[in-house]
């Protein structure tokens, strides 16, 4: 079972692989042909210091032009080995640069279409790291079989294939020894496989724990979690330097055979070459090219190992990524229809949502229309299905069942991408990239000139803090936003949604991280951006509901009241008016 296991990743490695190095083929054979020339060369040469020696043996100076027209071959010989052997180098560094280019593009472009749940579920730095080392995985197998397993392979026949046409017996026994020595390095090899996959494991593990800790330094300061992360991270490093050992004591033992090897087989064949030699058979030219043939061989030989371990090693870094390119996506378009000049009705009919991880239900026969232009918030306490209402509406999950419908269109029948065009999303806690404040802002729509930035940047008040910048729009936010405040970030992805302008737009308590006095700005600013179009509102602070159209409140995925801020605060056992109760009262009633 662990055989056909490792045979179907491996297999998978060499499929996404070969997508990418189809598209170089041209300089991956012209490497392959470049490299089996020089290596037929490797062997062919020595043959012509065998012919020079036999001639200088000869002690016959009338001959000499002979062995100068020998010398002058050797000397042609080298120089086009050099050129081969150059030109090839410069065809493989083209080659991998553009290969390991192609599969990075290949891994990012379909790793970045997974769902939010493959996102949440795994680490970020350790994803960015599966993708380092699928393409780093290539470049160690291209450089290992381009550089010493093309010419290890053409050297190994090429020698016995010499010395069969002269030395018959020797052919035979640098035969045999080569095939005892790969057989052994591959079974061994093979075998330790798994040990290499766990360590490749381990240092994603390390990789992820790392990124973890780091990404969340904030709070390791304010939780005083300085030594509990020292000895978390540390647990996780010394797992892997253990595995990691491991790992590296079994490539010593495939050394220490190896070795073993090539002393018995030098002194066998050192032993017989002297009989031989005291018998006659054997001239001492040919001696010094069985020398020659044998140092150069058991250097190809000893690199068998590295080879295999290379072939082996890239497989086990590269395979992480190759199952993340063959698994699925878990939100697929089946696009059958376009939505085109969206009004805005969102309609949920029936719609069922069960968490797969805990069989929990969110959603239950969930059933609601919004009118186009309508302003609804959604409103309820922790768990009641607000967050997973959105996510749903923007296809982040499959529905369980049901359906949900935008102008009367189906929304699993169009394009994500058509889908999430028609949305403005503004969240609670905006995520921003590591770029400037104006490519931040422009992310909302990407080909809006600079012009139309600065204007929705002025509209969400972005520009009383930009000004203050040293840098203005050119400045940096920092990884995930970190040098803007919460206040600020917010204001960027309003400023985002402003720019994107879409028919529909959903507010996760959009102002929940700003003062009164900011608060106060962005609420003219999100009047004029609300208007006509249909809005849905996550509130959590009602203060800044009462003026919607219409207030939902969820409770266990499903509505239990519909109304008006006026109607539902009137109602005396409503749970929307505990809540208002609660939050106008400062919390009064519960002290």
């Amino acid at each position: 079972m662990e055989k056909d296991y490792s045979n179907l990743h491996r297999g998978l490695v060499l499929k996404y692989f070969w997508q990418v190095i189809k598209h170089y083929k041209v300089s991956f054979f012209t490497v392959v042909v470049s490299m089996i020339a020089a290596s037929f060369l490797d062997v062919y040469i020595p043959l012509q210091y065998l012919k020079l020696w036999n001639v200088l043996s000869t002690n016959n100076f009338s001959i000499v032009s002979v062995a100068q027209s020998i010398i002058i071959l050797v000397l042609i010989l080298n120089l086009a080995r050099f050129t081969v052997r150059r030109f090839s180098g410069f065809c493989l560094s083209y080659f991998e640069a553009s290969a390991m280019a192609g599969l990075r593009q290949q891994a990012f472009s379909y790793m970045i279409g997974h769902s939010h749940s493959f996102f949440a579920n795994n680490f970020g730095g350790s994803l960015t790291q599966k993708i380092n080392k699928y393409a780093r995985a290539f470049e160690k197998l291209a450089d290992r079989m381009a550089m010493d397993g093309l010419p290890l392979i053409v050297r190994s026949i090429g020698t016995v294939i010499a010395f069969y046409t002269f030395l018959p017996k020797y052919a035979y026994i640098l035969g045999i020894f080569c095939v005892v020595f790969l057989v052994t390095a591959f079974i061994y090899i093979r075998y330790k496989l798994k040990y290499d996959i766990i360590a490749s494991a381990a240092d994603s593990k390390t990789v992820g724990a790392l990124a973890d800790s780091i990404g969340s330094q904030s709070s390791v300061q304010l939780f005083t979690g300085h030594e509990y992360e020292r000895e978390r991270v540390g647990n996780v490093i010394q797992d892997q330097r253990k595995k990691t050992t491991l790992n590296w004591f079994l490539w010593e033992g495939l050394a220490s055979i190896q070795a073993f090897y090539t002393v018995c087989v030098e002194f066998i064949l050192f032993w017989l070459v002297l009989s031989d030699w005291r018998l006659g058979l054997i001239t001492l030219p040919v001696v010094v090219l069985l020398q020659n043939y044998f140092v150069r061989l058991m250097d190809g030989l000893w690199s068998s190992g590295a080879i295999v371990r290379a072939y082996y090693e890239s497989f086990a870094d590269a395979e992480e990524m190759a199952i993340i390119l063959n698994t699925p996506y878990e939100i697929v378009d089946k696009p059958i229809q376009v939505l085109k000049n969206t009004k805005g009705e969102v309609k949920f009919e029936d719609v069922t949502y069960v968490y797969e991880n805990n069989n929990s239900k969110v959603l239950d026969n969930f059933s609601l229309t919004i009118p186009v232009g309508q302003k609804v918030a959604i409103v309820g306490s922790s768990g009641a299905g607000k967050t997973t209402f959105v996510r749903l509406l923007m296809r982040l999950f499959n529905l369980t069942s049901g359906k949900i419908t935008i102008d009367g269109v189906d929304i699993s029948k169009i394009s994500q991408k058509n889908l999430r065009e028609q949305i403005s999303f503004v969240p609670q806690d905006p995520v921003l990239f590591h770029r400037t404040l104006i490519e931040n802002i422009r992310y909302g729509r990407r080909d809006a000139t600079d012009g139309e930035v600065i204007r929705a940047a002025h509209l969400a008040h972005c520009d009383e803090f930009i000004a203050a910048l040293p840098n203005g729009y050119e400045t940096y936010v920092g990884e995930r936003g970190v040098k803007l405040s919460g206040g600020e970030r917010q204001r960027v992805a309003i400023a985002r949604a402003i720019l994107k302008d879409a028919p529909i737009l959903v507010l996760d308590e959009a102002t929940s991280s700003l003062d009164s006095h900011s608060e106060y700005l962005i609420q003219d600013a999100l009047t004029k951006l609300i208007e006509g179009k249909t809005t849905i509102v996550i509130a959590h602070r009602l203060s800044t509901i009462r003026q919607m159209d219409r207030i939902i409140v969820l409770d266990k995925g499903k509505i239990i009241e519909d109304g008006t801020h006026d109607e539902l605060v009137n109602t005396k056992s409503g749970l929307y008016k505990k809540l208002w109760d609660l939050q106008a009262g400062g919390f009064k009633n519960i002290i």
